[in-house]
């Protein structure tokens, strides 16, 4: 393209990629990517302290924010009643069923549900622009039709973290942040089309640290704004709460979006794998079988008391967590039961505050939707329910203690699965797969995988007094493919990417070197 600019992707349809959405995008790469680098290299110096025994507390330089009485910016109309939303990639046809679903908020995703190759990226910013419009259509190989109802649910959308990047586009020979191209390309596109429907340019953040990377997510949507001629204070924003650090400064990130503040999310999943990832060598305080840590323990619940709290002192919405379930129409008795799983999640966090929650199928909407609704009632939220008599302080943020808790080889077996199975589906370009009645992401597959990292580097006693090697996850692993080989078949097993996905797995759970984030050295081996 010139001017520094090199794209080396197909441009599509030719309605994403144009000179001046290009430029656009470029232009944000120019004015934050060094900021950006600045705060991934803080990330990295964080990570050393903690090694050496630093543990995150409240930040004694912002207590000032914190006992200050301030508020974020009134909520838009079309975001007042978020009892329910549903998530799920920007591939066309469960965008169309997403936002026909009943749910009150669709959050189409580029990030842990989408496997960010080139097609899928560039045909979600497509699907965007026609779900605005209300042309979205799809018509599946047997003739069915999908199009969208009368009413359908608002849309936000999700780009991609901060340490992530687009190797597709080059900004002055450096690839450009995956999330100012998903985010400025939304915007260039669809941010007036949103406008002209009645809503607005609105996002979900994921993967935030620190109040100091918000505060870049800010700059970003002040500049974005004036350069596409759309006021200050359009753009809204809310920020999943999925790492430990930024539990820590829940007031300050919401303080650092104000403006454009839409509340903060208990992004549960990816919860749990941070608080393993940071502090994984530290052999006080490693977590047992995934199964065992539910909302309930220590640390889950002071993270979510306090986000409601922080949330509702401020006027903003505090969203729960996923219920991942996936109905399964052959066996009525297992839905019944998992339905009644996740009536009594929805119950607690509605209990405990929450102004809604995230589903990831729509056959959940209704059971969601019923416990809210016998909560809320006629109201749209229920942040007038300030939880002042809440006190979280950060020995119970970081008190990982499971009653009963164990490491088994049947907790090592389902997380080798999971992991294998989910990243031969990512590498073949879906993000979200089902998997044993559950729909599973980028942040389930991280649990998984780090768990076996970090039970294998500290040297874990399994309950039946083993100790957890690489080679005993080794010959899990020969055992979990074999299962694989049979479930699936000799014929997908071999063109279906299990053995490169073997080999990813135990790049990122037993090699010397723990890589933050999976899909890093993932992304490396898709187009």
């Amino acid at each position: 393209m010139g001017d520094g600019i090199e794209v080396r992707g197909s441009r599509g349809d030719g309605r994403i990629l144009t000179d001046e959405a290009v430029a656009f995008v470029a232009d944000l790469q120019r004015r934050f990517n060094p900021r950006r680098q600045e705060l991934l290299a803080a990330r990295a110096e964080r990570q050393l302290r903690i090694d050496a025994g630093e543990m995150p507390d409240f930040l004694e330089e912002t207590k000032d924010v914190r006992e200050a009485d301030w508020t974020v910016a009134s909520i838009p109309t079309d975001l007042a009643d978020r009892r329910v939303e549903i998530t799920g990639p920007v591939e066309r046809k469960m965008m169309i069923n997403a936002l026909n679903s009943g749910a009150k908020v669709f959050m189409a995703d580029f990030e842990d549900s989408s496997t960010p190759n080139w097609a899928n990226t560039i045909d979600g910013q497509v699907n965007l622009i026609d779900a605005h419009e209300r042309t979205i259509t799809f018509e599946n190989p047997d003739g069915k039709r999908y199009e969208l109802n009368d009413e359908t649910a608002t849309l936000l959308v999700r780009p991609r973290g901060w340490h992530l990047i687009e190797k597709h586009v080059l900004v002055d020979g450096e690839p450009i942040s995956a999330g100012l191209f998903d985010f400025g390309m939304y915007m260039f596109h669809s941010a007036k089309r949103a406008m002209a429907a009645g809503t607005g340019p609105y996002f979900y953040l994921p993967k935030l640290e620190s109040h100091l990377e918000a505060r870049l997510w800010n700059d970003v949507f002040l500049a974005a704004q004036d350069d596409l001629g759309i006021p200050a204070g359009t753009i809204r924003a809310t920020v999943l709460i999925e790492t430990v650090l930024a539990a820590f400064e829940m007031d300050e990130i919401l303080f650092e979006l104000r403006e454009h503040s839409a509340g903060l999310n208990a992004g549960r999943w990816d919860y749990i794998f941070s608080v393993i990832k940071k502090f994984r060598n530290h052999h006080d305080l490693i977590l047992p079988d995934r199964v065992q840590i539910t909302m309930t323990v220590p640390f889950m619940r002071a993270y979510t008391e306090l986000l409601v709290k922080t949330c509702h002192r401020r006027g903003a919405h505090a969203m729960g967590g996923m219920a991942a379930f996936i109905p399964n129409r052959r066996d009525p008795e297992v839905t019944e039961r998992a339905l009644r799983s996740v009536r009594d999640d929805k119950l607690r966090e509605a209990g405990d505050g929450f102004d809604g929650t995230w589903v990831a199928h729509p056959d959940l909407v209704t059971t969601a939707m019923d416990v809210f609704d016998e909560v809320l009632g006629d109201r749209p939220n229920q942040i007038d329910r300030r939880r002042d008599e809440v006190e979280i302080v950060a020995g119970q943020l970081l008190d990982t203690s499971v009653e009963g808790g164990k490491v088994s080889e049947q907790g090592v077996r389902t997380n080798v699965r999971v992991g294998i199975e989910y990243m031969a589906s990512w590498l073949r370009g879906n993000g979200a797969a089902a998997l044993y009645n559950l729909m599973e992401d980028a942040a389930t597959a991280e649990i998984s995988r780090s768990q076996i990292w970090q039970w294998v580097h500290n040297g874990v006693q399994l309950d039946d007094g083993r100790t957890l090697t690489a080679d005993l996850v080794d010959e899990i692993t020969d055992g979990e493919m074999k299962n694989i080989r049979q479930m699936v078949g000799d014929e997908f097993f071999a063109g279906g990417l299990y053995e490169e996905s073997r080999q990813l797995f135990e790049t990122v759970a037993i090699a010397p070197d723990f890589q933050e984030f999976l899909t890093l050295p993932a992304y490396e081996l898709i187009d």
